[in-house]
């Protein structure tokens, strides 16, 4: 199966949706006719018509000619739109995903075929960046459509196959985690303003330096602590820092906020 043969429409496109399409529309040999964006206010998405993708507000019609149909709607919604449509989706034929938090695909069942190739999908909005780290799940599928459907997602990032029972947890640290990573940055950035730099330099530090952090654990495969010992020199500016943010509820309010959305998203 070749991605770039697939049709997809993303029903319910709002900016997770959107993000999705801008890392497809970037990835090269990627065609804008074979996606399809459907949205109420449908004026929103009028820079993706004029790049030659399909943009309308008719469901039913986005479901009868897709290949791969991505559910973006709120979990609230996911009954409904699968209730409608129902009609147009063909077991046989159509991978569906989900990328909706704390529906289940038990719960999708409940609506649509039982023998539908399903998934669960958790990317981030640094999909529109091709940078998302997405975790993915699924149902009746087998090695050829799993492989497809990582590669549509390694199109906007890094795709990890998980089991569904930690779908939750994976929306925490990949989807919620961006939130926390741009807070603590903004933090960052308050504290270079107050030390002298002005907003615009300060930023250009922060970014660079988190975008260095985070490389240097991909590249070199290190654990934090491991990083983190060689920038510490005894009686060193560094460690006093980290001392005195531990002393203030660093690590433990990091800890603290990343359960306290778990188990929102339990409830």
């Amino acid at each position: 199966m070749n991605l770039f043969d697939q049709k997809i429409a993303i029903i319910g496109c709002g900016n997770l949706g959107t993000s999705i399409a801008n890392g497809l529309l970037q990835m090269k040999g990627f065609q804008a006719s074979n996606l399809t964006l459907t949205k109420r206010n449908t004026q929103a998405l009028s820079e993706y018509e004029a790049q030659g993708v399909h943009v309308h507000n008719d469901n039913l019609q986005a479901a009868k000619y897709a290949d791969i149909l991505i559910l973006g709607v709120k979990p609230f919604n996911i009954t409904p739109i699968l209730k409608e449509i129902k009609p147009e989706l063909d077991p046989k034929k159509q991978i569906i995903i989900s990328l909706a938090t704390g529906v289940s695909l038990e719960e999708i069942f409940e609506v649509i075929d039982k023998e539908s190739t399903t998934f669960r999908a958790m990317p981030n909005i640094a999909a529109d960046i091709q940078e998302s780290i997405t975790c993915i799940c699924s149902q009746n599928a087998d090695l050829s459509q799993v492989t497809l459907i990582q590669e549509l997602f390694d199109a906007v990032g890094f795709t990890i196959p998980i089991d569904e029972n930690l779908m939750e947890a994976a929306t925490v640290l990949g989807a919620c985690g961006i939130a926390y990573v741009l807070r603590f940055m903004r933090a960052m950035i308050q504290g270079g303003i107050q030390i002298g730099f002005d907003a615009a330099t300060a930023s250009k530090i922060v970014n660079q330096t988190v975008k260095g952090a985070a490389e240097l654990m991909i590249q070199k495969n290190m654990h934090p602590e491991e990083a983190i010992d060689k920038v510490t020199t005894p009686k060193g500016c560094t460690i006093v820092g980290l001392n005195e943010m531990e002393h203030q509820g660093f690590s433990s309010a990091m800890v603290r906020g990343v359960i306290a959305s778990y188990e929102k998203i339990e409830k």
